[in-house]
Parts: structure tokens; C-alpha cells; sequence
């Protein structure tokens, strides 16, 4: 297993995270407990120290199982990790009452890493807030020792994460965020690592393989990896792409199987980052996989000052090509909840003034109509 420096500690490159045990006849919220016990064993056994879970994992159980599951071990042996559930915006006065519960649930005194769960578009205004007194509950945390080491992880665009770090990144010492080949820039990933590298914060990797969309590739694409890397599995070059990355010094990975957790731990016991050739090549696969799928904008606003409903429609068709490219998902729902409905792409009357000045040509109107009914609003 490789090793990454962060402070005075030696941290597992590849981290267990908990958000896809396996399950009992697909029901997320019946996880197998001896498998996932199974895995934390192997784990254990084979290098890995760090333990990702939360609040709302597996429908409030992930917390349960991993807590059993890392009991047996010397509590020094391993790196817990856990979060304040502020994607569910009722939370937010709870912070007590839910990391007193958290604690109790893993079975700790202490979590060696706490984080702001999922800062977005939705919940920045009242993560800010200081009559939710958030920040300063877990400072106080921290200084208690119940917390070893404060971070946040993020969903959100690129001025979301720097208005979080303008108010605390001061004291947030990792911060975890949706990084992948295809995210570098389709999500502007590359960006965001480039805003904690100005804060000197060390990037924390969740979905490397992008909810698996990154595990198996088209025959044309698979060719163009393995005449570079013959015996590289297609998984493992989505880690390949992640050692490139010299900010990140966890990766954490969601694995369901003991076969998943196999393979990525054989991939994880050599360090192999992508020349330029290949990382032009990952990042070219990349791009041809969301141009099949993603309108071309290139948020030249020419539409906007002809809609008569004033939408903001580059910001509304790159919400589209997230929740197409990633055929649905929570982050364009997320980052609506922040909009005035009034805003939504339902408030577009087709009236196509805004596609007779569209240097694309894109068909802006039927964009609109589609997200609207793919979001049932």
C-alpha cells in the first residue's frame, strides 16, 4: 500500500468508503454487515487506514456497520472519518445533538477527521450563518480533541468553494472533492485544486470513478488506453490519472465487492502516474465521452440579453450537461434548490430569441424543455 505524508501522519493513498456497502437484494438500506466486515478485515490486512463514512449513508446505517466493523482494532490502527449533514438544510441547528449521536453510532471518543458534508449552491448562506453556530461548535470540537483534524467536502462550483474558503479556510485542513479524468475540466476540477493549492489545502478524492461510469469504456476508447498500457486494467487509470495529480493525498473509493476492493488495493501498491502521452490520451477519451452527450456552450451570454424571462441560460445548460453526462444525479437538483423557481428552466416559453444569436446553434429551447421534464419541473 502506498503511504502519503499529511501533517505527522502516515495516510493510506487509497481510502474504504462507506457509501457502497454491499447490500441485501438491493435494498440500500439492508447492508450485508458480514461482507462489509469482511472487507473492512481485508482492509485492515492489507495496508488501508482510512475510514470514510456518514450521517446519511445507507439510509443512516453506514455509521452502524463501520462502527462494529473497525471495533475489534486497536482504535490507533485506523483513521475515521465523518461529516455534518448540511445537504439536508433541516440539520442545521442540530449540529450537537447529531455529532454527539455520529460519536455513539461509531462506537468512538473521537473522530480523526470531521468535515462540513457537501458545501453547494444550496447551503453556503447557512453554513455561513453564525446563528447555526456550526463553525464554532466543531472549532470548539477540535480544541476538545474530539475532533483531530477539521475539512469540508464539496459538491459546488468553483465561487461556492472560494466564498467557503474565504471564510474558514484559515482552519480547513483538507477538503474532499469530486475529482476524476472526466471532471478535470468538465466539472472545472483542475480549477479547484488549483483554489486549496492557493490555500495550502491537500485535495481529499471522492469518485474517482465517477459513480463507476469510468470502471468499463467503449471498445474504441479501451484501445487507445491498452496500446499505451497493455496490462493496465481500465479501472486502475482512473487512479493512474489521480497519482498524476501531486495535490491529492487520499483517494477515497466507494467499493461494493471484495473483487473491487481487491483490485483496487493491488492497483494502489505501486505508484504509477501517466506521462504526457498518456494523460493527453485520458484526458482526449475523456472529452469525446462528454461531447457525445453535452451541448457545446461556451457561456458567451449573447443569449441571455435576448430572454425575455432573463434566464441565466449558460449556467442553466451546464446544469443540463452535468445531469445528461452523468444520466441524473443530485448535483443539478442541488444547485437549483439555490435558484428562484421563477429561474428554473421550466420558466422557459420557447419563444427561441435566444437561439437567433447562439454562435453554437444550439437548440436552446428543447435544452430547456427536456431538463424541465427530466427534473419533473
Amino acid at each position: 500500500m502506498l503511504y502519503k505524508d499529511f501533517q505527522d501522519l502516515k495516510l493510506s493513498a487509497l481510502g474504504m468508503g462507506a457509501m457502497r456497502l454491499p447490500v441485501v437484494e438491493g435494498d440500500d438500506a439492508r447492508i450485508d454487515e458480514q461482507a462489509a466486515a469482511d472487507m473492512v478485515d481485508y482492509a485492515m490486512a492489507h495496508g488501508i487506514n482510512y475510514y470514510d463514512t456518514a450521517w446519511g449513508y445507507h439510509n443512516g446505517n453506514s455509521e452502524l456497520v463501520m462502527g462494529r466493523a473497525l471495533k475489534k482494532y486497536p482504535r490507533e490502527s485506523f483513521y475515521l472519518a465523518d461529516k455534518f449533514p448540511g445537504y439536508d438544510l433541516s440539520n442545521m441547528d442540530k449540529v450537537e445533538e447529531i455529532f454527539e449521536e455520529q460519536l455513539k453510532k461509531c462506537g468512538v471518543s473521537y473522530f480523526d477527521f470531521y468535515l462540513f458534508h457537501n458545501v453547494c449552491e444550496m447551503n453556503i448562506d447557512a453554513y455561513l450563518d453564525p446563528k447555526y453556530g456550526i463553525f464554532e461548535y466543531l472549532m470548539k470540537q477540535k480544541e476538545n480533541g474530539r475532533i483531530r483534524h477539521l475539512g469540508f467536502s464539496a459538491h459546488g462550483g468553483y465561487a461556492v468553494m472560494e466564498r467557503f474558503l474565504r471564510a474558514y479556510g484559515e482552519k480547513m485542513e483538507f477538503c474532499q472533492i469530486q475529482l476524476n479524468y472526466m471532471d478535470w475540466e468538465f466539472q472545472k476540477a483542475k480549477e479547484k485544486v488549483e483554489l486549496l493549492k492557493q490555500y495550502g489545502i491537500p485535495v481529499w478524492v471522492m469518485e474517482p470513478l465517477r459513480g463507476g461510469k469510468l470502471a468499463s469504456l467503449p471498445s474504441e476508447d479501451e484501445k487507445k488506453l491498452k496500446a499505451l498500457r497493455p496490462a493496465e486494467e481500465i479501472p486502475a487509470w482512473a487512479f493512474r490519472f489521480l497519482q498524476t495529480v501531486p495535490e491529492v493525498t487520499v483517494t477515497l473509493s466507494g467499493m461494493s465487492s471484495r473483487e473491487q476492493m481487491e483490485a483496487n488495493i493491488r492497483t494502489f501498491e505501486e505508484d504509477r502516474p501517466l506521462n504526457e502521452e498518456e494523460m493527453e490520451t485520458l484526458l482526449s477519451v475523456a472529452g469525446e465521452m462528454v461531447k457525445k452527450t453535452a451541448l457545446p456552450c461556451t457561456a458567451c451570454h449573447y443569449c441571455v440579453s435576448h430572454c425575455p424571462q432573463q434566464l441565466d441560460i449558460p449556467s442553466l445548460l451546464s446544469l443540463y450537461n452535468e445531469h445528461s453526462v452523468t444520466e441524473g444525479g443530485f448535483i443539478a437538483p442541488m444547485a437549483l434548490a439555490a435558484v428562484a423557481k421563477e429561474k428554473w428552466p421550466s420558466a422557459c416559453i420557447g419563444c427561441r430569441s435566444c437561439e437567433a444569436v447562439c454562435p453554437q446553434q444550439i437548440k436552446i429551447s428543447e435544452a430547456m424543455a427536456d431538463f424541465a421534464g427530466k427534473l419533473g419541473a
